[in-house]
Parts: C-alpha cells; sequence; structure tokens
C-alpha cells in the first residue's frame, strides 16, 4: 500500500466580506482528504462549491481557518496551516507543485526561461535547465520558434500548455492540478493525459479538478466529493 504524502484533517475555510458589514461566507468546513503517493484524487462538486478554493488552500495561497494540511516533506509531516512562510516556500520549491488555470509570469521573459525557473531556483545550471525546459514544451506541442519569446503574447491554449511545463518540469512528489486540460484541443488535452499518467507512475501524488469528465475518468483514481455549504452570518 502506497504511503500518504498529503492529509487534511477537519479543514475548514470562509471569508469575511468587510465591506458588507463583516458577513461570513464559509466555504470548506470538516475537509478530510487524504492522497497516497502514485495515485490521482479528483475534487468533483458543482461550479462554486468550494474545489478551487480547497486547492489554493492545499499549496498555501488561502490560510486554513480551522484544521490541519499535512505534507510528507523531508521525511516527516509538515502542517502547512500552521507552518510560518520560510517553511511554506520550501515546501513549495521541492515538494508541493501547482497548476493554475491561469499562467502568472514576470512580463518579457521567455516561455523557455519561465518553465525553467524552476529548475534554476533549485541550483540546476542554466544550459540543463533550459535542455528539460525545450524537452517538455516539445512534447506538449509549443514550436521551438516561440521558445525565446514571451508567454504574454501567446493564445491562451499555448499559456496553459506553457503552465503545464512550468508545473511538470519540478517533478514534485505531489502536484495540484486546477483544471489543467480547460483550454486545450483534443490532441494536447491527450498529450496532458498521458503526463499525467506518466507522473502516476513515477510516484507522483496528484490532486486535481478536471471539468472534461472524459479526463477526470482516464487520470483518476478515486472521487473526492466537495459540496456547497449554507451561508452563515
Amino acid at each position: 500500500m502506497s504511503a500518504v504524502v498529503l492529509r487534511t484533517e477537519g479543514l475548514a475555510k470562509d471569508f469575511t466580506l468587510h465591506l458588507q458589514g463583516g458577513v461570513r461566507i464559509p466555504v470548506l468546513a470538516g475537509i478530510d482528504l487524504s492522497l497516497a503517493a502514485g495515485t490521482c484524487v479528483a475534487l468533483s462538486g458543482p461550479s462554486g462549491a468550494g474545489k478551487s478554493t480547497l486547492m489554493r488552500a492545499l499549496y498555501g495561497n488561502y490560510r486554513a481557518g480551522a484544521g490541519r494540511i499535512l505534507v510528507r516533506h523531508d521525511a516527516q509531516m509538515v502542517d502547512l496551516a500552521a507552518a510560518d512562510p520560510r517553511t511554506v516556500i520550501a515546501v513549495r520549491r521541492t515538494t508541493l507543485g501547482y497548476v493554475s488555470q491561469f499562467l502568472r509570469v514576470v512580463p518579457r521573459v521567455s516561455a523557455l526561461d519561465v518553465v525553467a525557473e524552476v529548475l534554476m531556483a533549485r541550483g540546476t545550471d542554466l544550459a540543463e535547465a533550459r535542455a528539460v525546459a525545450t524537452e517538455l514544451l516539445c512534447r506538449l506541442n509549443i514550436p521551438a520558434r516561440l521558445h525565446g519569446l514571451p508567454p504574454a503574447t501567446f493564445s491562451g491554449g499555448e499559456q496553459q500548455r506553457v503552465n503545464l511545463a512550468r508545473g511538470f518540469i519540478g517533478c514534485h512528489p505531489i502536484l495540484l492540478l486546477d483544471e489543467p486540460t480547460a483550454s486545450l484541443d483534443p490532441a494536447n488535452r491527450d498529450v496532458v493525459i498521458g503526463m499525467i499518467a506518466d507522473a502516476k507512475a513515477r510516484g507522483i501524488a496528484i490532486v486535481g479538478i478536471f471539468h472534461d469528465v472524459e479526463v477526470r475518468d482516464s487520470v483518476a483514481d478515486h472521487l473526492f466529493p466537495v459540496m456547497p455549504l449554507q451561508e452563515a452570518a
């Protein structure tokens, strides 16, 4: 049986609308999620249920209101819900990767270096990092003529593929994927399905949101339902 690499215990998150009299909107409550190495858990549920909020909480973009987020990092379980910023950054660098729906990068940086930067931040040689980035961009059908251009000039589908290359290049033991094929045509969607399968075979654990049912059914080992909560003042 594969080792658990990520687990949440009683995870909760709400938002306070300070401009509306401090109204509190609960989004997540009592989330107990378990993720094993080499498996993919797909978050399911209607739009607005809190799936993306859960993903951002797992990555540490949203501070948990209650509960724990335990991540296996450097051979021990680290609680990201209680971790200081330096620890969160360290976990993200080597253990926990995240592919959001949209690519956010520094302007005027080439697509090649946007992807290679993940490895360079770990001390990988520039030439080696660029070589790995080139291989990934080509696998995702980004033409070589675009590698030296800033992704801001690319189409939505091309930007998403650059984002995927940046997410997969790090080979993080845990990878969060937020609608990774939303802007892709069928051929590139199949490439991503293959990349996810390869990652799982190497023992990488994945949590994903897949609105494409065919993609979800191709890659997910388990479904984890996320249901809307009642609003509370």
